[in-house]
């Protein structure tokens, strides 16, 4: 007890010391679990991704053999059907023509020919012998059995590298009898056990593949037994032929080798190939059911695959995140040290901070008072300078019809009515920019078909000028700045319409609960993309020669109204095509914000 009461003295102290929280610690230990499950994570995703691509080029190899003996099996089917059509037998120049035009040795790599055997009654044979000896006079059949059946392949092409083949009786060997006799009686095509062709000088493991064919054709409503066989059309097949012409061995990472009733008949795992891997990381064995026969595949990955798919990725994983880790420990440390000071320099900036918010806030206030003080004193001069130039108007009216009158002094006295009008809009834009949000808490209900009754009033426009669309049809929230906002928006869609007698603009106005979506859509001149943005700020005009004045104030009124709420408001428009402004508006039971109140009030 002693020894582990001064052991947790010590862990104590180190905290105390480090000022590490217990929360720092459940963070490097949930840390060091991520990295650990990461690392395990992906381990387990690279087996899995290796062990994928193992049974892929499993199925690749074994889909190639079955789709290349479907191929062969095809070859000889059309074999049976030109036989057929010779009226159940060809001559030797008739089948040589056939075998010319398939063009084997083109179109079907790896197998060694194609051929005719033909099935001779006992008491048929020396006719069989007389007729091939018409053809070919040097014609022999071998060997000689005792078998009652007679199977001598009469025909094959190329003829040259098959000639020890032409003759041979395949009924003299179980295998070569067996697979005949077997596909005569199903009447599909079937292939021998491993056999050595007589054509191969190298002697290896080879296979016939028959396809038979009938008097009178095939007749699936006969019965097997009632079938005469006039014989099968074969190909011969050596297997180590067969594969090269599948897929090339050293285009693959994976090796096999095929037995057939527990004889091999072709093998790839040689331990002097380069690539020979003598513990394989996979290995399976895959038996294959194929024209009669059975084969087993034995699969086995080689070096070039164990290279291909040597990832390192779950190593750098680990080593990556325990070195974070050990980051994070020191940064930890570091940061709980300096937290103290942080603290209390955070107190002290805090302090600073909200002095300094209600500095501003106040200057924020005064200045805005003193904009509209400001503007509304300049408005006395203005007038008084209107007023004026209206007097000298009207004491130089006998001047200006006189025959010496001098147009320039008219026309400087409309220029100087003309700006004074402008200064007036000016001033009285900077003014209600300046009150913007001052109303806010007069939240008196709105009708908003009343609203568009005033507006066409207002604007001059009829019922199918302006319309108002949408579900909602009264608005509660800070109603004197919704107003306008949208008296800003239609005004600017009339104001800017090259013919205002052809305006249509659109009102619409959805509830959504806790806001409404508003859309003041036009069919204007439209507005280009590059001056979107810019026509929200204040001063700012897309004014153009021949167009009414503007104070560049109206959008900036609304945007400034809107984003008061919290809100944004966007324009869609292309120059031609109109432009449709859209914002939201607070909803019902949402007021204004707590600082536009306090300014009503």
């Amino acid at each position: 007890m002693p020894e582990h009461s001064s052991r947790l003295q010590n862990w104590r102290r180190l905290f105390s010391h480090s000022h590490l929280s217990l929360i720092h610690v459940l963070i490097i230990a949930l840390s060091l679990m991520m990295t650990l499950g990461a690392w395990y994570y992906a381990k387990a995703q690279t087996e899995t991704r290796t062990e994928n691509a193992f049974k892929a080029a499993r199925d690749q190899a074994v889909g190639l053999i079955s789709a290349r003996m479907a191929k062969y099996e095809d070859a000889l089917w059309a074999g049976v059907s030109t036989v057929q059509s010779h009226g159940g037998d060809m001559s030797y120049q008739e089948w040589k023509e056939f075998a010319r035009s398939l063009r084997v040795d083109k179109r079907y790599a790896g197998i060694n020919g194609i051929g005719i055997i033909h099935h001779v009654e006992p008491g048929d044979f020396k006719s069989y012998l007389q007729s091939r000896r018409q053809e070919r006079p040097g014609f022999a059949v071998y060997p000689d059995h005792e078998n009652s059946i007679r199977l001598p392949i009469s025909f094959i092409e190329p003829e040259d590298i098959n000639a020890a083949a032409v003759g041979l009786d395949v009924a003299h060997e179980v295998n070569r009898r067996t697979a005949a006799l077997a596909s005569s009686a199903t009447g599909e095509a079937r292939i021998t056990g491993p056999i050595v062709l007589v054509q191969d000088e190298s002697s290896t493991p080879g296979f016939l593949f028959y396809a038979p064919f009938y008097t009178g054709g095939i007749s699936t409503s006969a019965a097997p037994d009632e079938r005469h066989l006039d014989g099968l059309v074969y190909a011969p097949f050596v297997v180590r032929k067969l594969i090269a012409g599948l897929l090339s061995k050293d285009l693959r990472h994976v090796r096999f080798s095929i037995s057939d009733g527990g004889e091999t008949i072709y093998d790839e795992h040689d331990p002097a190939d380069p690539q020979f891997d003598p513990a394989p990381r996979f290995s399976e064995t895959v038996e294959m059911e194929i024209y009669g026969r059975t084969w087993t595949l034995d699969f086995r990955t080689s070096l070039g695959f164990r290279q291909a798919h040597s990832y390192s990725q779950p190593v750098l994983i680990l080593i990556g995140g325990l070195v974070i880790e050990t980051l994070v420990i020191s940064l930890l440390f570091l940061m709980a040290r300096s937290g103290r000071r942080a603290r209390a320099y955070a107190d002290r900036v805090t302090a600073d901070l909200k002095e300094k918010t209600l500095r501003l806030e106040k200057a924020h206030d005064e200045l805005e008072q003193f904009v509209y003080i400001t503007s509304h004193d300049l408005k006395t001069p203005v007038r008084g300078i209107g007023a004026l130039t209206e007097m000298i108007q009207e004491d130089l009216e006998d001047y200006f019809n006189s025959a010496d009158a001098d147009p320039d002094v008219a026309a400087n006295l409309a220029l100087i009515t003309e700006r004074v009008a402008r200064m007036n809009n000016l001033t009285q834009g900077v003014m209600e920019y300046a009150r913007t949000g001052a109303h806010s808490a007069e939240d008196t209900e709105l009708c908003l078909q009343d609203m568009i009754k005033a507006f066409r009033s207002d604007f001059g426009l009829s019922g199918t000028q302006l319309e108002l669309s949408g579900n909602a049809t009264r608005i509660t929230t800070d109603t004197f700045n919704f107003v306008r906002v949208l008296e800003n928006l239609v005004g600017n869609a009339v104001k800017y319409h090259p013919d205002p007698e052809q305006a249509k603009i659109t009102v619409t106005v959805e509830d959504r609960g806790s806001r409404y979506d508003v859309s003041v859509r036009d069919n204007g001149a439209g507005i280009a993309p590059d001056y979107h943005s810019r026509i929200f700020d204040v001063f700012q005009t897309l004014r153009r020669a021949g167009e009414p004045e503007s104070t560049g104030i109206g959008l900036a009124i609304v945007k400034k109204s809107v984003e008061q709420h919290g809100f944004e408001v966007t324009v869609k428009s292309e120059v031609g095509h109109g432009a449709d402004f859209r914002f939201s508006w607070p909803g019902q039971g949402r007021s204004a914000p707590a600082e536009h109140q306090d300014k009503a009030a």
